[in-house]
């Protein structure tokens, strides 16, 4: 009997977003997380990157369900892009069910009613039993991130058991007081578990993730002092940390206003499900901001990553209608930048500065932020108490996997214990044998999330040689008969200036016609002189300029 259980990650290893992973048996197959990365300053044009399902598009009659592991937009951001793909294909089984914890499940379903996607995720409570998915039983597990209703989750197979350690840090004083269920992972150690898969995002610090519950006191001593608006930017749905500056903020009876459409769904799910109270006549809407003073209000608001269109972007850039940043504000960056969004915070940083205001961000202190995600010490608990077969690094670069390789090591685990490895690339374990299987191709698939459409690579790449080297338009006008050029060449040059544009229009045109007269009674092809004319071109400007403009050769038959 075939006993053998592949896990693939198709986004999530070697980077931080994109997490998605599935776990195969047999001819089924269990998906955890559906998420999404967030494009850099290069990626013109694009808002969202997704993981690549080539496969299970490929394999959608396999699929027996998903889970979901916490409601971070890089573990659940992709449902109302990837869901309908697979749905449409008309072989996802009536029976495929998404599960997720109260909040987690909330935050999706938000988010997918946005969109429009009709199926929903079903809501699993922390005392449930294992959710059955074909031939894998799940269970969840509570642990401490960022985010209430944080899950792990112990997967269990005919093949084997597995532990799905995704984003978590121990934290003993969670400000929610929902704290980690250690007796339920100790549970699963002594079923046995034929590989960790691990959170290594903070490998490489030292001691154990301080408690979110920290923050509570630099929030009272930098809010006592301000004589403005106190504003606060950070994910939306890092629901902890909005909790800790609300009970700071109703001490000192200041209102208390969500700004930006992300937030404001996050703090009504939070509200809905119990997990952000706020007392009567405390909370004021962003219309009644100017009937208070300033030194009364606490502001929320969204664009903590210098998001373009952000609430937060539209303040510091003067632009929004209802709130006007003064020298007595206080803004504080309660959150880290994502990598590839340094350039844009740190903008908005400099620009919040150049204004007058106080603003408070992570490489000046880290009074503000505390990371969801475990330290050394953290994993190092964590392998102790699952005592895995085998371990497998997940959710961070691959340096911070080869940290948590050697983590691992202090505690007697060798080489051919861990594998470090990309995404798509296949893991089959058979028994107490493990080894590498499949090389599943995976790439960035990039959206535009305003229209929701796919944009294909090579229109990035054009829109890349237009930020840096500009245009160039060549128009030729070619006797279809002789294949001769009738005229000198137009040339319109856009984004790059020369000395002398005659110049270079001699130049193209001496090239072209030294090469189109040596093809003279051949060329019948006018898609093929298109390209021949775009190449020369570019080549002649690269030699006399050094520079790499998008070339646009248009042909004019006479």
């Amino acid at each position: 009997m075939d006993n053998r259980v592949s896990f693939i990650p198709i986004g999530g290893v070697g980077d931080v977003t994109k997490n998605m992973y599935l776990y195969e048996y047999r001819d089924q197959i269990l998906i955890v997380d559906c998420g999404l990365g967030f494009a850099d300053e290069t990626m013109l044009g694009v808002d969202l990157l997704l993981p690549d399902i080539s496969y299970l598009q490929s394999t959608t009659k396999k699929i027996v369900g998903m889970v979901l592991t916490h409601g971070h937009e890089d573990h659940i951001g992709s449902l109302p892009f990837i869901l309908p793909q697979l749905m449409s294909s008309g072989k996802l089984s009536h029976d495929f069910t998404i599960f997720g914890s109260p909040l987690t499940s909330a935050l999706a379903n938000e988010k997918l009613k946005e969109f429009g996607v009709t199926m929903r995720v079903q809501k699993v409570s922390f005392e449930e039993g294992e959710k059955i998915l074909g031939d894998f039983k799940v269970s969840f597990i509570r642990i401490t991130h960022s985010v209430p209703d944080a899950s792990n989750l112990f997967i269990k197979t005919p093949g084997g058991n597995f532990y799905h350690g995704s984003d978590f840090k121990f934290d003993l004083t969670p400000a929610d007081g929902q704290k980690t269920e250690f007796q339920k992972i100790v549970k699963a150690s002594q079923e046995g578990i034929t590989c960790l898969m691990s959170d290594c995002l903070g490998s490489e610090r030292k001691g154990y993730t301080l408690s979110e519950d920290a923050l509570f006191e630099n929030f009272k001593r930098e809010m006592s002092d301000c004589r403005g608006k106190f504003i606060v930017t950070t994910y939306s749905s890092n629901i902890s940390r909005l909790n800790q500056a609300i009970k700071v903020a109703q001490s000192y009876n200041r209102r208390i206003c969500f700004v930006g459409r992300s937030l404001i769904k996050a703090k009504d799910v939070a509200k809905n499900l119990g997990y952000m109270k706020i007392k009567e006549g405390m909370e004021i809407t962003v219309e009644q901001i100017k009937n208070y003073n300033n030194e009364d209000l606490l502001l929320f608001v969204a664009g903590s990553q210098g998001q373009e269109n952000s609430a937060m972007t539209r303040i510091v850039n003067n632009e929004h209608k209802d709130i006007k940043l003064t020298p007595e504000d206080v803004v504080i960056f309660s959150s880290d930048s994502i990598p590839g969004n340094e350039i844009a915070v740190n903008s908005l940083i400099d620009t919040i500065a150049k204004k007058g205001a106080k603003v408070v961000y992570s490489q000046i202190t880290d009074d503000f932020h505390v990371s969801g995600h475990g330290s050394s010490q953290d994993l190092m608990l964590m392998i102790s108490l699952t005592k895995p077969s085998k371990l497998l690094p997940i959710g961070g670069t691959y340096r911070q996997m080869v940290a948590y390789k050697l983590l691992a090591k202090k505690l007697g685990y060798k080489d051919s214990d861990m594998m470090l490895i990309e995404d798509g690339q296949e893991v089959v374990f058979t028994g107490t044998d493990v080894k590498l299987g499949r090389k599943i191709a995976t790439r960035n698939v990039y959206v535009d999330e305003i229209t929701g459409e796919e944009v294909e690579s090579f229109v990035l790449r054009d829109r890349q040689r237009l930020s840096e080297g500009g245009i160039v338009i060549v128009l030729v006008e070619i006797d279809s008969t002789t294949g001769q050029i009738i005229n000198t060449p137009d040339i319109i040059i856009r984004g790059f200036t020369t000395l002398d544009n005659k110049k270079l229009s001699s130049i193209i045109m001496h090239e072209l016609k030294k090469t189109l007269e040596s093809k003279k009674g051949r060329v019948t092809n006018w898609f093929y002189v298109r390209k021949l004319i775009g190449n020369i071109a570019e080549r002649a400007i690269f030699k006399e300029f050094r520079r790499s403009p998008l070339v646009l050769p248009v042909v004019i038959e006479v």
